[in-house]
């Protein structure tokens, strides 16, 4: 079945039963509902001197229980809610507690905490990630309108597609409700750093602008665009920025998968009914310190701005 869920007092007194009846841990497993790993680990970590019960075993398991909520403490936990307010996920705070050797604990629980407080009336739920599938579009291409001298993702360098380097970004908008105003969002592939700006208007010399001003003073080699009709002055970009501009397939989103990654990200604090004409230069700058200063499991748990400061300097 693939994930485990801690057993009942129940289950263990069938796994009792069905041992005695000579069943193998496969067949427990698959009689009761459960992997097979799970009657392994259940075997191992609850039997007592006079062999597999399932009363023991469940006072077993209690007793970790309660030896894991002591270790814990109140300041603990403190720290870990400072870092749910910040919107760090449960993985990202399991391993920064880790590494830094602030205490063991592991992402479960820290979502069980989540649960509780939300079911006391708190809000650190609302700091949690939300994933909506992606809405497939539809139609031709030609009804875009074609960019003049555009070239193809076909044509770009291999080191590109391996991350081996500063300095490749890719580059998209975000339409705001009413497609009043938009955001261009730019994310370096290797070290997932975000740079975001405001447009009232999605125009291509709207768009030109921000670009260069957004990406001036950084590394950049290569920009990877989609094929949207803003990015038509994509030669003028290429020219300040002395960088080659490339364009993904029309409707291969995967082409361009880090950024359109992040623009999820973005949508956790900018949703999609948000009236862009009512946000600030302010509000687009606390997002992107928010993304920048999160730690990415790609990056080994480093944040993109520590990882892009580290690499420039070497």
């Amino acid at each position: 079945m693939g994930t485990y869920t801690q057993l009942t007092y129940n289950q263990r007194y069938h796994i009792y039963t069905f041992i005695k009846a000579g069943f193998c841990q496969t067949e427990i497993a698959e009689t009761i509902g459960v992997d097979k790993s799970t009657i392994s680990r259940e075997l191992k970590r609850n039997r007592g001197r006079r062999g597999y019960r399932p009363k023991q075993a469940h006072q077993f398991t209690i007793a970790r229980r309660d030896k894991a909520k002591s270790r814990i403490t109140d300041e603990d936990w403190e720290l870990i809610e400072k870092l749910i307010c910040m919107d760090w996920s449960p993985e990202q705070i399991r391993d920064y507690c880790r590494e830094e050797q602030v205490l063991q604990i592991s992402h479960e629980w820290i979502y069980q905490y989540i649960y509780r407080d939300k079911k006391s009336g708190g809000l650190l739920w609302k700091h949690l990630r939300c994933r909506k599938k992606r809405r497939k579009r539809y139609g031709s291409y030609e009804k875009r309108g074609q960019i003049p001298n555009r070239t193809s993702i076909d044509k770009r360098p291999q080191v590109v597609t391996e991350r081996s380097r500063l300095g490749d970004w890719e580059a998209d908008t975000i339409i705001g409700k009413g497609r009043k105003g938009a955001i261009v969002t730019l994310v370096d592939r290797k070290s997932r750093y975000l740079r975001m700006g405001l447009v009232s208007q999605r125009t291509k010399e709207a768009v030109k602008e921000k670009i260069i001003s957004l990406l001036a003073g950084l590394p950049v080699h290569t920009i990877t665009c989609d094929n949207g009709k803003e990015f038509t002055d994509h030669e003028d970009v290429a020219k300040s920025l002395r960088a080659k501009v490339y364009f993904a397939h029309p409707y291969a989103s995967w082409e361009r998968g880090t950024n359109e990654n992040t623009n999820g990200l973005i949508r956790q604090y900018i949703p999609k009914d948000a009236k862009f004409c009512e946000l600030t230069d302010t509000d687009i700058t606390f997002v992107e310190n928010r993304l920048n200063t999160r730690p990415r499991k790609c990056l080994s748990f480093n944040s993109p701005v520590v990882f892009l400061i580290n690499h420039c300097c070497t």
